[in-house]
């Protein structure tokens, strides 16, 4: 295991709050566009977390009042329009990848959402596993508004399960804004919060979770992602196997005997 809670990025915020870590992209001026630096080391970075034992939880927070205005217009789509092919499918095998190291990172991300949240912006609170937002909130794959299709970084795949077909079919052909308000009645946002709180209460939720057994918030996060392209006799059978794993650990021991001694478990993860 490794130490990551003195981390120090280049292309994007990050401290810690406990054993949370609180991560934002830093061009407030420019509503925090993605450039290929920030895209490769924050896929690092969630790479890096599977083996780190000192950040239990994380919250991707928004900055001056903005999530993330998705891909630069010229620090990359300018660059993409004069590459060829395999330059091209270089990057979106890369942006792809970020997506797939915030599945595969262990710990739950919590996606602090306020004011823009668009194009590749949109793709990485889509792929966080929990996510506040403000009233502020615009949510929109704008893929198909500079002319590509809207399968890009697995959201053909994830925002139907998350928000249904019809109305992921929707934004992504349309690549219209979607409001808080929609976003949370369609099961985008888990709930919406006030400005001035969406960051603490973020990190609050994450430190309760961080405080929770992690060995068995992994193992969560493992079927909800790995259950997607099982069967359902299947799907039993992994959750039969990853719930056996979790009653070896001393977290269960700990949370039974606290219930006997009428305490409050504190589980340390192992």
């Amino acid at each position: 295991m490794t130490a990551m809670a003195q981390l120090k990025p280049q292309h994007f915020l990050w401290r810690m709050e406990g054993d949370v870590a609180v991560i934002a992209l830093d061009r407030p001026d420019r509503k925090n566009p993605l450039t290929f630096d920030s895209y490769a080391e924050l896929r690092d970075m969630f790479r890096a977390l599977v083996h780190a034992d000192d950040v239990k939880a994380v919250v991707f927070a928004s900055n001056g009042g903005n999530f993330s205005s998705g891909g630069d217009v010229h620090d990359i789509i300018g660059p993409l329009t004069k590459m060829n092919m395999k330059e091209l499918l270089s990057f979106t095998r890369m942006t792809g990848d970020l997506v797939k190291a915030m599945i595969s990172a262990p710990q739950p991300i919590i996606a602090a959402i306020d004011g823009v949240c668009v194009g590749a912006g949109a793709i990485i609170a889509m792929a966080s596993d929990i996510r506040l937002a403000t009233a502020q909130a615009k949510t929109a794959f704008l893929f198909t508004r500079v002319g590509l299709a809207g399968c890009d970084m697995g959201a053909c795949a994830i925002l139907p399960r998350i928000i249904g077909q019809g109305r992921a079919a929707e934004l992504l052909y349309s690549g219209r804004s979607m409001s808080a308000e929609e976003g949370e009645r369609w099961g985008f946002f888990n709930r919406l919060v006030g400005e001035a709180e969406l960051e603490a209460e973020a990190v609050a939720f994450a430190q309760r979770l961080a405080a929770g057994p992690t060995f068995a918030h992994m193992m969560t996060k493992t079927m909800l992602n790995q259950e997607w392209s099982m069967g359902l006799e299947q799907a039993i059978e992994a959750e039969a196997q990853a719930q056996a794993l979790c009653m070896q650990t001393k977290d269960f021991e700990r949370a039974y005997d606290a219930f006997v001694a009428k305490e409050r478990p504190a589980f340390e993860g192992d």
